[in-house]
């Protein structure tokens, strides 16, 4: 176990929160995993999962297959309400790059089958997404919504032919060896894409050490270098944080991916309950 790993779980026995498990890619190194808790290798990972769909959409923006200024509703044409006039008309505004920053003015926690029973949005989501008035035109203003992301799962399963998951296992899961994953899907069967993503932290950790590493995991170039840039510039999924030292995402519960730089390290954690922001804390502080 690395000296990170053996120091974490020291601050770890002085802490009252839980960890289940957390992964830790070093320098470039392989995967290692630091088990506090007996628990299944795949949890869900709740909103990390948008890092992952954010993901989908680099990939296909590096294949040339869309565009980032495109709008949602373009790309969904064949899908949108028979009746335009049951529509909010702002929706017509609403951008991918929109969607990716939560700014196409849907409500806060739209569409979170976390909190909200999954019978409650019908049977077909897209249909009850688009017939959902806005707050505000798209592009004025941002409110955080599982609503955009399960939109950018449909775009990705729509450009890439194929529904999102097939697409990633073959263009990252595979690839990056990835041991197992399921994904939570509406009643059409189409991936949430904004949560219910279960993979094995270990699995977790390098999706960080891909954009840490400006698209590369190990001698395999998954992402451009422009796709990195853009991520990180604008916050799609990933956000850093105030100094500057560590981008993350988060999931309820305790789940995180946190990369540093600077330190050449990555970690995931799986928890139910625990202070993410505590072991992010450790790791931008650590020595």
């Amino acid at each position: 176990m690395s000296r990170f790993l053996k120091d974490l779980a020291a601050f770890l026995d002085t802490q009252t929160f839980p960890v289940i498990r957390v992964a830790e890619i070093h320098d470039g190194g392989a995967p290692e995993v630091l088990e506090r808790m007996p628990a299944n290798p795949c949890q869900n990972t709740y909103s990390v999962a948008k890092a992952f769909t954010m993901t989908a959409i680099g990939l296909l923006y590096d294949r040339h297959l869309l565009e980032l200024d495109e709008r949602v509703c373009d790309i969904l044409a064949d899908e949108l309400p028979d009746d335009a006039s049951e529509m909010d008309d702002r929706w017509f505004f609403g951008t991918v790059e929109m969607a990716l920053t939560h700014r196409l003015g849907l409500p806060g926690g739209f569409l979170d089958i976390d909190v909200t029973h999954a019978s409650a949005f019908g049977y077909d989501y897209l249909d009850y997404t688009f017939r959902t008035p806005l707050e505000y035109t798209p592009g004025e203003g941002e409110t955080y919504s599982d609503g955009a992301y399960y939109l950018l799962s449909r775009i990705a399963a729509k450009r890439a032919n194929m529904p999102m998951e097939n697409f990633l296992w073959r263009e990252l899961f595979y690839p990056l060896g990835f041991r197992e994953m399921a994904w939570s899907r509406c009643p059409m069967g189409y991936a949430m894409g904004a949560t219910g993503l279960y993979i094995t932290a270990e699995d977790m950790v390098k999706l960080g050490q891909v954009y840490l590493n400006n698209g590369i995991y190990g001698e395999r170039h998954i992402l451009s270098e422009e796709w990195v840039r853009l991520t990180l510039r604008h916050g799609f999924a990933l956000a850093w944080d105030k100094e500057h030292k560590v981008f993350s995402k988060g999931g309820m519960c305790g789940q995180r991916l946190m990369v540093a730089p600077e330190q050449r390290r990555v970690l995931a954690m799986q928890s139910y309950g625990g202070d993410a922001d505590a072991v992010e804390e450790f790791l931008r502080n650590y020595k």
